[in-house]
């Protein structure tokens, strides 16, 4: 029997066209939302056929699945990255607050990736009810849970150090994004001093939690 181009002598399926759907899919989910997003586009987007698009996932919904945990992986790598850039080297009670401005400077910007991710995580939220929680559950293991561990174990070790007094670390991690990402207006709302939003939020927060 003949190879058919998308499995390689191994029987495997080949990762490279595997990738090409995930990344195909990802752009008509966050485009298109899941519920009138169809395989066809995806198809399209991917450079690939139906075809192969079944012989990687049983359906649509499987489908969106892998796309957001794989989204939400990268986009997740980068933002601990930001944690480790500009939190590791704090060794003093006076240099968290520049650092934390740093930090949420860079994750409040965010990368071309992330901005994709935002979009499909605004689709989730919009089709909520169409979507079981696999999906969500998903999102959240494989990112925002990542990034919020990374930030709450940074903050534990000030705490050790005896430079702010935190409780529960996952509790502050998240008053943390909640201060520095606050807008003044309805959802979606960016503020055009932004940088002035984070350098309050921040300044709230250590005060906060300063021993």
């Amino acid at each position: 029997m003949g190879n058919d181009g998308d499995r390689p002598a191994s029987g495997h399926l080949r990762a490279d066209k595997r990738a090409a759907i995930v990344a195909g899919a990802l752009e008509v989910f966050a485009s298109d939302g899941y519920v009138r997003a169809s395989i066809g586009a995806i198809a399209e987007a991917s450079g690939v056929s139906t075809r192969t698009i079944y012989k990687h996932f049983a359906d649509k919904s499987a489908l969106f699945d892998a796309v957001v945990a794989a989204s939400a992986g990268r986009v997740a790598e980068v933002e601990v990255d930001l944690v480790e850039r500009h939190l590791a080297s704090v060794a003093s009670a006076a240099e968290i607050e520049p650092a934390l401005v740093g930090f949420a400077g860079g994750w409040l910007r965010g990368s071309t990736e992330s901005t994709a991710h935002r979009a499909l995580i605004g689709q989730v939220r919009a089709e909520a009810a169409h979507l079981g929680p696999d999906a969500v559950a998903a999102w959240w293991d494989a990112g925002p849970l990542r990034v919020q561990r990374a930030l709450a174990d940074r903050l534990a070790r000030w705490s050790d150090a005896g430079w702010l007094r935190v409780d529960d670390p996952d509790r502050a991690a998240v008053h943390l994004g909640r201060l520095v990402s606050a807008t003044p207006g309805p959802p979606g709302t960016v503020p055009s001093d932004r940088d002035a939003w984070i350098l309050a939020g921040v300044e709230v927060f250590v005060r906060a939690y300063r021993p």
